[in-house]
């Protein structure tokens, strides 16, 4: 059954890669590659196109309705664009960075259900790609992280992302404990996911407005974070590993709290 009448319980007890060689130093661009990152931002239409680059042999990926000019180049010419070792399946993007909506513009009216998704200090782009992925397979209506000490928009977080970046809000924030209070306030749940709670994703009640909260990998949840959650939960597992990766810690909460 859905819970939706708020009666609190007390709190229970309780990355860094060098630069690349072809490094963007314009903050107010970056490059896109890879088949799905390069099409889902092309039919975004909140995307500000720069440049369109794509091999001759990955043209006819591209839509025919697409109004942007095309510079056909090499595979090697594409590379020399890009970070190294990026995979970029004959397509990049030059664009700007999408403009993030502030929390009150993706909050659903009170009353309407809605899952959230909060990374505390989750840094690393791949992981934070993954989580926008796996996002939006549940429906999450927005990933909100902190604007310091968090992973940046990037070519490396668009392409594990897969298209999801176009898909899903990423909301920053000032503050994760006052946007947690905030969001009680609308009458959402907020869930902290921590390896050290009494209790497991499966015995927690079915809200209807949830927020989950992820701590970096290896650090958790900081101490104010998980002050302010409702309630933490832990994900069942065996002595086996110490801690799973956030990004397959986010899908297993999604998948276990969906509605």
């Amino acid at each position: 059954m859905k819970h939706s009448k708020r009666s609190r319980p007390h709190h229970g007890k309780h990355e860094k890669r060098p630069a690349p060689k072809h490094q963007n130093k314009n903050t107010n661009q970056l490059w896109l590659y890879g088949k799905h990152p390069v099409l889902a931002a092309l039919a975004n239409p909140a995307r500000k196109i720069k440049r369109l680059c794509a091999a001759s042999q990955s043209r006819e990926l591209l839509p025919a309705s697409l109004q942007h000019p095309v510079e056909e180049m090499s595979t090697h010419e594409i590379a020399q664009l890009l970070p190294e070792g990026a995979v970029h399946q004959g397509l990049a993007l030059l664009t700007a960075p999408l403009p993030g909506p502030s929390l009150e513009a993706i909050l659903a009216p009170e009353g309407q259900p809605q899952t959230l998704l909060i990374l505390d200090q989750v840094t690393d782009p791949h992981n934070v790609g993954a989580i926008l992925r796996t996002a939006a397979a549940f429906g999450v209506a927005a990933v909100i992280q902190p604007q310091d000490h968090a992973a940046q928009e990037s070519g490396v977080l668009a392409k594990s992302a897969s298209g999801a970046l176009e898909r899903v809000p990423l909301v920053r924030v000032t503050n994760l404990s006052a946007t947690l209070e905030q969001l009680k306030k609308a009458d959402f749940w907020c869930i902290g996911m921590d390896g050290e709670a009494e209790q497991t994703l499966e015995q927690l009640p079915r809200y209807a407005r949830k927020v989950i909260v992820m701590g970096a990998e290896g650090k958790g949840l900081r101490r104010l974070t998980r002050e302010h959650c409702d309630l933490l939960a832990a994900i069942p597992m065996t002595r086996a590993v110490e801690s799973l990766n956030v990004s397959n810690a986010a899908a297993i909460a999604l998948y276990a709290l969906r509605d």
